[in-house]
């Protein structure tokens, strides 16, 4: 092993032991009942875990077996006081990170850092699982969990229809994107504030899906309706980073055509920004005294299957009506595709473009054709996630984005 990596192992040791020693050290107390494990023991611990690594695997079973001896005896001494074994745990993790370092000083660095961060966050930690974390809310993130990392990747990702839209991950993907955007959205309420919480969970959920953030915000009206207001706001807040996402894509795939295309997207973010700010002002003093939240859980799965469920009816029927009328170029099937995603028929006419596969009029053409084919399934899912008093207010905004987005395309066309 060169001598610089060597070099590199031992002072990540060092560090990361010395670091989460200190941790260690302020909260193992004073005097005879102090603990025995603090800043000192974790630097050893992590020393001997890079020295054992070096001398092979033998010597790192070995000190292994130390090191948890070691622990177990710390555990015997202060059990009576504290039946907890985060100290003894740390130890042994300290020594795995020292082993580690040897061969891998980055990681075992960054580790010993989050080990640290994790032993100090105790507070914090106790604080929200006791005082703000319900049983309710406990329920909805295993949920949230489960859905996102057990039945989202046993889902097939293929399509299983004649017509080769409705694709079962995806569509499970759109449903865990609505509840995780709706407990964002809850748990920013928590913290932010009824307006403040919801702006920010409505411009940060447009960079995921503008349209799932529509439909949390609308769950989100109907079942706070005083917060109806700042609830559009933040849903007509997200067709911001829709527009900023458009003009990346197009500023990889094709700059001419993000050049003839920069002044209807400017328009459509500056309108889609005033309406925004226009409820926000409405939502202030209706918003500002009402408490940060009513609800009792962060997200309702029947509502975020039934958007689900919508928007695969709105696929399906788009796929079929474009089956039985017949090929009509790309700008059908631009609009086609809008209908579910704005930004695949970004991507797919920004490299027709690119490759004069599609003359760049057209293809301008067809990505306004996918802008307000997508604002239909917004308008759609807003009136099935929020209802009539939701649905109006924000189908005005989108009616008046995409007449911005026309307009400004027309005159500089």
């Amino acid at each position: 092993m060169p001598a610089t990596a060597l070099l590199y192992g031992f002072l990540a040791a060092l560090g990361g032991g010395l670091l989460v020693g200190i941790e260690r050290e302020r909260s193992k107390g004073t005097g005879a009942e102090r603990d025995a494990i603090g800043a000192r023991t974790c630097v050893l611990a992590a020393l001997c875990g890079t020295v054992c690594a070096l001398l092979g695997d033998a010597a790192l079973v070995l000190g292994g077996l130390a090191i948890a001896g070691f622990a177990g005896l710390a555990y015997r001494q202060s059990r009576s006081r504290d039946p907890g074994l985060t100290s003894e745990i740390a130890l042994l993790v300290v020594y795995l990170l020292g082993a580690l370092a040897a061969t891998r000083a980055q990681l075992a660095a960054g580790l010993y850092v989050l080990v640290a961060i994790v032993l100090a966050s105790k507070p914090w930690l106790h604080r929200f699982t006791r005082q703000s974390l319900g049983d309710a809310e406990l329920d909805d993130l295993l949920l949230l969990a489960a859905s996102a990392l057990i039945v989202l990747p046993l889902l097939p990702d293929r399509a299983i229809d004649p017509f080769g839209v409705l694709n079962p991950r995806t569509l499970w993907l759109l449903v865990v994107l609505v509840m995780a955007i709706n407990a964002a959205g809850y748990v920013a309420l928590r913290l932010l504030g009824a307006r403040r919480g919801l702006l920010l969970a409505g411009f940060l959920g447009g960079f995921v899906s503008s349209t799932a953030t529509i439909g949390s915000m609308g769950q989100r009206a109907t079942a706070t309706p005083q917060a109806r207001d700042a609830a559009i706001a933040a849903a007509l807040l997200s067709n911001v980073p829709t527009v900023v996402q458009i003009g990346i894509i197009l500023a990889a795939t094709s700059p001419p055509l993000l050049l003839a295309l920069a002044p209807a997207l400017a328009a459509a973010g500056a309108i889609a920004a005033a309406f925004a700010a226009v409820f926000v002002a409405r939502a202030r003093a209706v918003v500002e005294d009402t408490p940060a939240t009513t609800r009792s859980r962060p997200f309702d799965l029947r509502h975020a299957l039934l958007f689900a469920a919508i928007v695969a009816a709105a696929l399906l029927l788009a796929a079929a009506l474009h089956a039985w009328i017949g090929e009509r170029g790309a700008l059908i099937a631009a609009a086609a595709t809008g209908l579910a995603d704005v930004h695949a028929a970004t991507v797919s006419l920004g490299e027709l473009a690119a490759t004069a596969t599609l003359p760049m009029a057209q293809a301008a053409l067809g990505l306004v054709l996918a802008f307000v084919a997508n604002s239909l399934v917004k308008a759609i899912a807003a009136f099935a996630a929020g209802g009539l008093p939701f649905a109006r207010p924000l189908a005005g905004g989108v009616l008046a984005i995409d007449a911005a987005l026309l307009l400004a395309w027309a005159l500089s066309a």
